[in-house]
Parts: structure tokens; C-alpha cells; sequence
């Protein structure tokens, strides 16, 4: 009798004491892939919210100083002789793509071809710029946006990934129990904790992942803006100096 309930406690000491690394090293293949597969997806997106911070906080810091030569510039043609200074400014190829295109209708036939008028571009040649404007700012943003994607995903499946691999250990211990045809703790246990580890690991991944993604989307979203406006700045100075009839 003695005997029997040692053997009975080592049992689920064993089934008690087992620890993380051993869950997963005893987990099944399915199991496993579906914690290699949360722990790539944790580690890409630790790998994305690094490089999107710096990424950011570089715009930043080139924006403001490029707004202020833009404002204080006492021509369009001052501030373009100056974009080399700000090459990591999206304001800087915003203005550089509105600027090109400012001098591509100046120099195409959309003025009138009498010698002594005053060259006026007509309102298609506006609209030109317009449309210029809001192309560059669309391809700012987009750049922005670059690899966000994967952040949303991340946290949007994450916990459903882990939950897989939580009902797979579970159906695991399951047809352990009745394959063994035994309830004790040394054979639920490991099953249950490598189906516990894959919940864990799912919302390890998903959790900063959604965190991050909405903080830079708050961010991205008053850049967006900025850009909007300084489009629009721009839009308006060239309507006064380069568009009057």
C-alpha cells in the first residue's frame, strides 16, 4: 500500500514539477510550430517598432527645421537650393514635387503665346499642381505606413494562433487520458501546460504588437496633417504669386 501511494506521489510530482522548456520540448509538432510560428511573428515586430520609432522621430526632427526655412525664404527658388540640407524631410519632397511641377507649367505652353501679355497658366495648370501635391503627400503617408500591416495582424491573430495551440494541447491530453485510461495529474499536466504556454506566448505577441500599432498610427495620422496642410500652404502661395490673371 505504501508503495503504491510513493509511486503515486513521484507521478505527479513529475507531472507538478515540469517545467516550461520541457512543455514545449514534449509538446507535439503541431504545438510547436504554432510557438515558432508567434514567436517569429514577436520578434518581426519588435524589429518593425524599433525601426518605425527611429524612423518617426527622424521626420520629426528634419520637419521642423524645414518649415521654418520654408516660412522664412524669401523665394521658392531659396528654399529649393536648400533641400540637400533636409534629405530625411517628407515636408522637404513634398515641397520638392510641388516645386517641379510649379516650374513644369511655367515652362510648358499652358501660358499665352502673346509676347507682350503676362503669362498667366490657366486653371488645368492648378490643378496640375494640386493633383502633384496630393500624389507626393500620398506617397509620404504610404511610406509611413510601411510595414504597419504586419503589426495589425499580429495583433488582431495573435491570440487566435495561441488559442489553436492551446485547444490542440488540450485534445492532446485528452486522448492521453484515454489512451492511458488514467485521470491523474502526471498525465493531464503536460498537455495543459504546453496548451497554457501557447495561450501565453499568443498574447506575448499580440499585446505590444496592438499597443504599438495604435500609438503609431496616432502619430502617423497628425503627420498626415501636417503634410495636408503645408500642401495646402504651398497651393495658396503659388495661387497669389504664379497664378493671378
Amino acid at each position: 500500500m505504501s508503495q503504491a501511494w510513493a509511486t503515486t506521489k513521484n507521478s505527479v510530482s513529475i507531472g507538478v514539477n515540469i517545467n516550461a522548456w520541457d512543455a514545449i520540448v514534449s509538446a507535439s509538432p503541431v504545438v510547436q510550430f504554432t510557438l515558432l510560428l508567434l514567436v517569429v511573428l514577436s520578434i518581426t515586430c519588435w524589429a518593425i517598432i524599433f525601426a518605425k520609432k527611429k524612423q518617426l522621430d527622424t521626420l520629426n526632427q528634419a520637419n521642423s527645421p524645414f518649415t521654418d526655412l520654408f516660412w522664412k525664404a524669401k523665394s521658392l527658388d531659396d528654399v529649393f537650393d536648400s533641400l540637400k540640407d533636409y534629405p530625411n524631410s517628407s515636408l522637404a519632397r513634398l515641397f520638392k514635387a510641388g516645386y517641379l511641377e510649379l516650374r513644369k507649367i511655367a515652362d510648358s505652353n499652358l501660358a499665352t503665346n502673346e509676347p507682350d501679355s503676362e503669362k498667366t497658366p490657366l486653371l488645368t495648370g492648378l490643378d496640375n499642381l494640386d493633383r502633384a501635391l496630393r500624389k507626393a503627400s500620398d506617397e509620404e503617408i504610404a511610406l509611413i505606413e510601411s510595414r504597419l500591416s504586419l503589426l495589425a495582424t499580429t495583433g488582431s491573430t495573435g491570440p487566435f494562433i495561441g488559442l489553436f495551440g492551446t485547444v490542440w494541447g488540450i485534445m492532446g491530453a485528452f486522448q492521453k487520458i484515454g489512451t492511458t485510461k488514467v485521470a491523474s495529474l502526471a498525465v493531464v499536466a503536460p498537455g495543459i501546460s504546453e496548451a497554457l504556454i501557447a495561450t501565453a506566448v499568443g498574447l506575448a505577441a499580440a499585446i505590444p504588437a496592438t499597443v504599438a500599432y495604435n500609438h503609431y498610427i496616432s502619430r502617423i495620422r497628425k503627420m498626415e496633417l501636417e503634410l495636408t496642410s503645408f500642401a495646402a500652404d504651398f497651393l495658396n502661395i503659388a495661387k497669389r504669386n504664379f497664378f493671378q490673371g
